[in-house]
């Protein structure tokens, strides 16, 4: 793939940037800018070049039409504080308003449109539709730069048809987490643990299928473990539980046996009588009662699973150990993101939730190899799978 400094000199250049700008909001409060602050290292070498800057981004899951409750202006407004610089935003994307404000660029600067989900083409399954609406995003800029990682693996207007209308590159942030990404699937460090977590089993399958066999350690917490605990004949009580991946789960314990690959489940489970931050009592894993929930793994294996992570090289995690967001429930997660950070290799955390954890819990992002900006996309590149936002970039480079 084409990278920035592939694109020649950039100053006086209109240069469309697909960043990731999708944060959390509590009404217009931005509650964790990890995305924002990730885009802005691209960002800032694109305008310190002389670029005019035009980012496309989107924010939630918004119909296919304007929504104030999804509005970037919250993040277009932060991402000036971080860039030390005025940051114009466009009150539309591709509309008059989008127009004006490209025309008006000057070198250096930098402009945001708003949410590109608010139009309908962006994201839809017709190619003429996306095709007409990419035509007018390319119409607003000379070049193109995908910088916006968690929306790689999807195949949309701003991340996949764009590139096919504008020379186009990946950005310093899509580069990082691809050369990571590679890491772990081609050459990792041993030993290699991978610690999954999260509420199923069934969000992970692909991820265990891929690395079952190039994984050390195979580390389960979270909400899937019980379906795992039951696949063991356990009693999980009313824990989360997936009846139709109980086969599934039996035959990862054998096949990780067969190839040596260490399976390790909680010993212990912190349970409570309903789901809420009361109640919390330790019990043995092969004992929980039958009208408890597990909501965390236990101290014992929290322990357990810190000591393998240490000890490890390379590790990749994915998925909370438990309810981290209640105080009675976060321990697990919280041992797992401190082991983490005594690696003595490279650390991976897989974005989503797993990242908001961290942050939440009060560790920062420089204390980890690297934290990912996107769960999904992370996922399904460990997965194997083609990513059509890079696999796009990889023709478009060939054909040039």
């Amino acid at each position: 793939m084409r990278t920035v400094s592939d694109l020649g000199d950039l100053r006086g250049k209109r240069v469309l940037v697909r960043s990731d700008l999708n944060v959390p909001l509590d009404g217009t409060t931005i509650t964790d800018d990890g995305r924002v602050r990730a885009s802005v290292p691209t960002i800032k070498s694109l305008a310190d070049a002389g670029a005019r800057v035009l980012v496309t981004a989107h924010l939630g899951r918004p119909k296919g039409a304007p929504d104030a409750a999804y509005s970037l202006a919250p993040v277009a407004a932060r991402l000036a504080e971080l860039l030390g610089a005025p940051v114009e935003f466009a009150g539309d994307t591709v509309g008059p308003e989008a127009q004006r404000v490209s025309a008006g660029l000057r070198d250096g600067q930098v402009a945001v449109l708003e949410n590109v989900r608010f139009n309908a083409g962006e994201t839809s399954k017709d190619d003429a539709e996306r095709g007409a609406f990419a035509d007018q995003l390319a119409a607003l800029a000379d070049v193109f730069v995908s910088d916006g990682f968690g929306v790689v693996h999807r195949k949309q207007a701003s991340v996949y048809d764009v590139a096919t209308r504008l020379p186009a590159a990946v950005g310093g942030l899509v580069e990082a987490e691809v050369t990571v990404l590679k890491r772990l699937t081609e050459s990792p460090e041993r030993p290699y643990t991978v610690v999954l977590g999260g509420s199923k089993v069934s969000d992970k399958l692909g991820v265990i299928d891929n690395l079952l066999d190039k994984a050390d350690h195979l580390l389960i917490g979270g909400g899937m473990v019980f379906t795992f605990l039951k696949a063991q004949g356990h009693e999980v009580g009313t824990s989360l539980l997936e009846e139709d991946q109980l086969e599934v789960a039996r035959g990862y314990i054998e096949q990780a046996k067969a190839q040596g690959v260490t399976l390790l489940l909680p010993t212990d489970i912190v349970v409570a009588p309903e789901f809420k931050d009361a109640g919390a009592t330790v019990v043995a894993a092969d004992a929980i009662p039958a009208d408890q929930l597990g909501l965390d793994i236990g101290p014992d294996s929290a322990a357990a699973f810190a000591e393998v992570i240490r000890g490890s090289r390379t590790v990749f995690w994915n998925g909370p150990m438990g309810v981290f967001e209640m105080a009675s429930f976060a321990a697990g997660t919280k041992a797992v993101a401190q082991a983490l950070t005594e690696v003595d290799g490279l650390s991976v955390v897989g974005g989503g939730d797993s990242a908001a954890a961290v942050r939440q819990l009060g560790f920062a992002d420089d204390q980890f190899g690297h934290i990912s900006t996107g769960g999904g996309a992370s996922l399904e590149y460990l997965e194997g799978k083609t990513l059509p936002g890079l696999a796009i970039l990889d023709q478009q480079s060939e054909g040039n």
